[in-house]
């Protein structure tokens, strides 16, 4: 990249902001290395290093460090706060989106090494984050769709029914009735889907089964090769392997070798447990639904519940949203207003079927 030949005031104000920032985000690395173990803490240091490189160019732009320097940016700022108390994937999934937003593309005083370099570190930390997404998938994903469908579900169906205008009373029968229905339904459906996703993988595992039959397998021509050319090796690959284990078999050498996969990747990690994903999803349902149903609780009726409700739950809306856009790299507000749009307009239906309903009542 091409600079000015003379810098100005404004552009040594950018330095100095670029400096503070890239010690921060070094800091953050740190910060979450000292709660990694072994690879990711490597990784994770060496990110940190790479940071303290930029950090030296604008150093050397500046001609030293400045008498005075601003203060990191808000959103760095952030990512520091949440990696000295949770080193969490949040903070992983916070430090991708801003990896992503480098200005030094666009900075005329930024090598052409530091801007590829930004890149690089955005599929690192993209990489890092993806390691806990896969931890946490199965439950997460119980989680925020248990608690968006109670959310949306008694919210739609507290609207539909209080249009009709019914008592408070039955209002709120009816949104504690569909909370406990809804949690327990929820709760079941996770926990049959997440087993039988389990026992469907644990089906296509290799086992010992046949362990016993490889001492009098034929060395030449023997059927163990077809084991391991349907997971994946070549024909010729899968002919030798099966004659080296067909000969170590007959001399009582590492049978075991025999029931190891060929690059199987665990898979039950990325599913989830079944006991934990219905747990999580009745709990995260309950505690959704009970959201719409709290003005009712507390004696409210009519158009002040209504109102009430619609903030509530449009709060919790936005706040789920928000967090699968973290977790997910995506744009948090786009996701909050996503969320915020299926959840009301779900409501905006049922309450235009409760009142024309109760008008015909009526």
């Amino acid at each position: 990249m091409s600079a000015p030949a003379a810098p100005t005031a404004r552009d040594r104000r950018r330095w100095a902001q670029y400096l503070v920032n890239e010690r921060a985000e070094a800091r953050v690395y740190r910060e979450l290395a000292a709660r990694r173990e072994g690879e990711e803490r490597e990784i994770l240091t060496a990110l940190a290093e790479a940071e303290g490189r930029h950090e030296a160019h604008w150093l050397e732009l500046l001609g030293g460090e400045p008498k005075r320097l601003p203060s990191p940016g808000l959103g760095t700022r952030l990512l520091g706060w949440m990696a000295r108390r949770f080193g969490s994937i949040f903070v992983l999934a916070l430090a991708q989106n801003a990896e992503g937003r480098s200005p030094y593309d666009d900075e005329p005083f930024a090598t052409s090494r530091m801007a590829a370099d930004e890149k690089i570190h955005h599929e690192v930390v993209r990489g890092l984050a993806a390691r806990g997404r896969r931890r946490l998938s199965g439950t997460f994903r119980a989680a925020v769709f248990g608690a968006n469908d109670g959310l949306v579900s008694n919210l739609a169906l507290v609207m539909g029914i209080g249009a009709t205008g019914v008592s408070a009373q039955f209002v709120l029968f009816s949104g504690v009735a569909g909370l406990l229905a809804g949690a327990l339904s929820m709760g079941a459906g996770e926990f049959v889907s997440v087993r039988s996703q389990r026992e469907l993988l644990e089906a296509t595992e290799p086992n010992g089964y046949a362990d016993a039959a490889l001492p009098h397998l034929d060395i030449d021509a023997n059927e163990l090769a077809l084991v391991y050319r349907t997971r994946g090796m070549p024909e010729t690959e899968a002919l030798e392997r099966a004659r080296r284990i067909v000969a170590a078999s007959r001399t009582q050498e590492a049978q075991s070798t025999y029931t190891g996969p060929v690059e199987v990747v665990d898979n039950h990690e990325v599913v989830g447990s079944a006991w934990g994903a219905a747990l999580s999803s009745f709990l995260f349902f309950a505690s959704g639904a009970i959201i719409p149903v709290l003005p009712w609780i507390f004696g409210l009726s009519g158009v002040a519940a209504v109102v009430l409700a619609l903030v509530l739950v449009g709060i919790a809306l936005l706040s789920t949203g928000a967090t699968v856009g973290l977790l997910s790299g995506g744009p948090p507000l786009r996701r909050a207003l996503r969320q915020l749009g299926i959840g009301f307009g779900a409501a905006a239906v049922t309450y235009v079927l409760g009142l024309a309903f109760g008008v015909s009542m009526g």
